[in-house]
């Protein structure tokens, strides 16, 4: 059985090679650099780029991303897909060897995430989903036996007492409105802390309801977390218009988001 259209399979299998070879550089000493933007680079990013852009280029579908050449939006404004990659999504905490790093892909289609991948390499685990197909987690080594992997249903009810992933020290306007609605409903709410897009994740399998995120992002942070957790019903919304964010956009800097579970969306944003 191939559950995948051959594209899909194509970003899966992208996605699992960059992460083994992340793997054996992150068993190893490496260097890391600053670029000039003040972020820090390491050999494993341009590999693990290198790795899903031979991938991916087999599809004939434009690539954006972190550690990839950036068209100028007037090419860019004349794709009707592309794909949005970011290679080793938390670099920071790779150096760091924290663990919770990770490689999200993403289709994007007229400016909406249909299709994302997220990758935990030192788990080897990957959680992938779209509308169509429905979400899935399974271990890198059953990347080809759909039968092994384990189906994701939508999150029907909030954890109690509710789950924030996220920081308390990130208080200011838009933070003290959301801690009043949880607050609201429970007031011993727990907060968690943990990096990259890994929180999609607990997310998608309602460990956490809800993630805030009150600071920058790029669009290839978010957008495959976004595909995953809208194929369950749940919603990534721009904390100011709280319209879904949007993608492949002129600036590809991400306003600020809340993301919810199906459950936490109907009970903080429609009750």
């Amino acid at each position: 059985m191939n559950l995948l259209p051959t594209h899909y399979q194509l970003a899966l299998e992208a996605a699992i090679a960059a992460s083994k070879e992340i793997m054996r550089i992150y068993e190893n000493d490496f260097e890391t650099i600053i670029k000039e933007d003040g972020s820090p680079l390491t050999v494993a990013d341009l590999a693990s780029s290198s790795i899903i852009q031979g991938f991916l280029e087999k599809t004939e579908i434009p690539i954006t991303g972190e550690e990839t050449e950036k068209s100028d939006f007037v090419n860019r404004a004349e794709w009707s897909e592309c794909w949005c990659v970011d290679p080793l999504d938390g670099t920071k905490e790779f150096i760091s060897r924290n663990g919770e790093f990770a490689v999200n892909i993403a289709l994007i289609r007229d400016g909406k995430p249909i299709f994302g991948i997220i990758t935990a390499p030192v788990e080897q685990q990957f959680i992938l989903g779209s509308k169509e197909i429905g979400v899935f987690i399974a271990h890198f080594d059953d990347v080809h036996v759909p039968s092994k992997w384990r189906k994701i249903e939508s999150t029907e009810k909030m954890n109690d007492p509710i789950v924030m992933v996220g920081s308390r020290s990130h208080k200011g306007g838009e933070m003290n409105q959301l801690l009043h609605k949880i607050e609201e409903i429970s007031p011993n709410y727990e907060s968690l802390c943990k990096g990259s897009s890994l929180k999609f994740f607990d997310l998608a399998e309602g460990r956490v309801d809800v993630y805030p995120r009150f600071a920058p992002t790029m669009e290839w942070d978010i957008a495959s977390g976004q595909a995953i957790l809208e194929a369950l019903g749940g919603k990534v919304l721009d904390s100011n218009t709280e319209e879904p964010l949007t993608y492949n956009k002129s600036n590809l800097l991400n306003p600020y988001f809340i993301a919810y579970t199906k459950a936490a969306f109907q009970k903080l944003c429609v009750d």
